[in-house]
C-alpha cells in the first residue's frame, strides 16, 4: 500500500478542518438570526358616514327651503324692517303685554320706513309685520340649532367620515355668516340717509342678494351632502363628459339667475314694464342707460357698469336675459339627454329639470304681467330653489 507523503496528508486535513468551520458558522448564524418577519400592509379604512346623517342633511335642507319662502313673504309684506334691533337671546321673546308692544312700536317709529311710508300705521297692523319678521328670525335660530346640535352629536358618536366632518364645519360656519348677513341687510334699510334723501325705505338690494345667495349656497351644501350619503353606489356609466359639464354649467346659471332676481325684488323693478317679451316699445327698455347718461334730470351720471346694477329697468332686463338664457340651456341639455343612454335616475332628473323650468318661466311671466301679486311672487321664489334642486340632483346622478 502506497503511503501519501506527509505534506499531502496535512493539506487534506486542513481542507476538512476548513469545511467543518464553514458548516459550524452556517449553523451558528441560523440559530442566532431571527426568522424573517412577513411584511404586513395595513390599509387605512375610511370611516363610513351613517345613513342617519344623510337624512339629517336632507331635513336641514328642507328647513332652509322653508325659511327662503318665509323670507320672501316677509319681504313681500314689507315686514323686514319692523324689528330694529338684533339680539340673539333677548330677541327670542316677543312683546307680551300692551306696554311692551307700545315700546316696540315707538322704536319702529324712529326709522325711515314709518316716517316716509307707514306713518298712518296702527298698532294692530304693526303687530302683523312684527310677527312676520320675528317668525323669520326664530326659524333661522331653530335651523342653527338643528345644524349644530345633531352634528356635534354625530361627530361624538363617530357617525361622520372625515369628509363629512369638514362639510359639517363648513355648513355651520355658513349658517353663522347667514345670520350676520341678515342683520346687515336689515341695517341697510334703517339708515338715516334714506330719510335725508327722501328715498324709498327698503333694504339695499346687494345685501338682499347676498343674504339670499348665502341661503342658496347653504341649501346646496346640505342637499349635496345628503345625496352623497344616501345615494346608491351605482353611478351612470359612459355618460358623455359634455353632458356632465353642461349640467354643472346650467346649475350655476340657475344660481346666478336667482341672484339677479333678488336685485329685481330689492329695487321693486318687477313693477316696471309689466309685459312680456317687450319692455315698452322694444325688447330693450328706452331707459336702459338712463343712470349713466347725462341729462337735465341726471346731472351726475354714474358709470355704465353701475347703471347695469342699480338702474331698475336695466336690472329687470338683465334678469330677463339670464332667465331666457337659463331656460334655453336647460332645453338644450334636455334634448341632448334624449340622444344618449342614461341611468333611470338621471333620466328622471333631466325630465324633472325641464318640467320645473317650464313652470318657473310661467310663474315669472305671470308674476310680471299681474303686477307682482304676493302669492305668485312667493311661488316664483320657491320655484327658483326647486329648479336649483333639480340641477343638483341631475349633477349628482351624472357623477362617475
Amino acid at each position: 500500500m502506497q503511503v501519501k507523503p506527509f505534506q499531502h496528508r496535512f493539506a487534506s486535513s486542513l481542507r476538512q478542518f476548513d469545511n467543518k468551520i464553514v458548516q459550524f458558522e452556517h449553523k451558528w448564524k441560523r440559530f442566532f438570526t431571527p426568522p424573517p418577519t412577513a411584511t404586513i400592509k395595513v390599509e387605512h379604512v375610511e370611516q363610513k358616514t351613517k345613513p342617519i346623517v344623510g337624512y339629517w342633511f336632507m331635513l336641514s335642507g328642507a328647513l332652509v327651503f322653508t325659511i327662503v319662502v318665509v323670507g320672501g313673504l316677509t319681504r313681500l309684506t314689507e315686514s323686514g324692517l319692523s324689528i330694529t334691533e338684533w339680539n340673539v337671546i333677548r330677541g327670542m321673546k316677543p312683546p307680551l303685554n300692551e306696554q311692551e308692544w307700545e315700546t316696540e312700536f315707538e322704536k319702529y317709529k324712529q326709522f325711515p320706513e314709518y316716517k316716509l311710508l307707514n306713518h298712518h300705521m296702527t298698532l294692530p297692523e304693526f303687530k302683523f309685520i312684527f310677527y312676520m319678521e320675528w317668525g323669520h328670525r326664530m326659524l333661522g335660530r331653530f335651523i342653527g340649532l338643528t345644524v349644530i346640535l345633531p352634528g356635534a352629536y354625530f361627530w361624538s358618536r363617530g357617525y361622520l367620515s372625515s369628509g363629512m366632518k369638514t362639510r359639517f364645519l363648513l355648513i355651520s360656519g355658513m349658517v353663522g355668516v347667514q345670520g350676520l348677513l341678515g342683520w346687515l341687510m336689515v341695517k341697510s334699510g334703517l339708515s338715516d340717509e334714506i330719510l335725508e334723501n327722501k328715498m324709498v325705505p327698503r333694504v339695499n338690494h346687494f345685501w338682499l342678494s347676498a343674504h339670499l345667495g348665502s341661503a342658496f349656497l347653504i341649501y346646496t351644501a346640505m342637499i349635496s351632502s345628503g345625496l352623497h350619503v344616501l345615494a346608491s353606489e351605482a353611478k351612470t356609466v359612459g355618460t358623455p363628459k359634455r353632458i356632465r359639464a353642461m349640467a354643472h354649467g346650467i346649475t350655476a346659471l340657475i344660481f346666478f339667475t336667482a341672484i339677479t332676481g333678488a336685485w329685481v325684488a330689492g329695487l321693486d323693478a318687477g313693477l316696471l314694464y309689466n309685459e312680456f317679451p317687450y319692455m315698452g316699445n322694444g325688447l330693450v327698455p328706452s331707459d336702459m342707460w338712463a343712470y349713466s347718461t347725462p341729462s337735465a334730470g341726471n346731472p351726475n351720471p354714474i358709470s355704465w357698469w353701475r347703471n347695469l346694477l342699480e338702474n331698475p329697468s336695466a336690472v329687470q332686463f338683465n334678469h330677463r336675459v339670464m332667465a331666457v338664457t337659463t331656460f334655453t340651456g336647460i332645453s338644450a341639455l334636455w334634448l341632448m339627454t334624449r340622444r344618449v343612454p342614461l341611468a333611470r335616475a338621471s333620466r328622471i332628473a333631466a325630465n324633472s329639470l325641464m318640467g320645473v323650468a317650464i313652470l318657473q318661466v310661467s310663474l315669472g311671466i305671470s308674476t310680471l304681467v299681474l303686477f307682482v301679486p304676493t302669492y305668485l311672487a312667493a311661488a316664483h321664489q320657491a320655484g327658483s330653489l326647486t329648479l336649483l334642486t333639480m340641477g343638483i340632483w341631475l349633477m349628482h346622478t351624472l357623477k362617475k
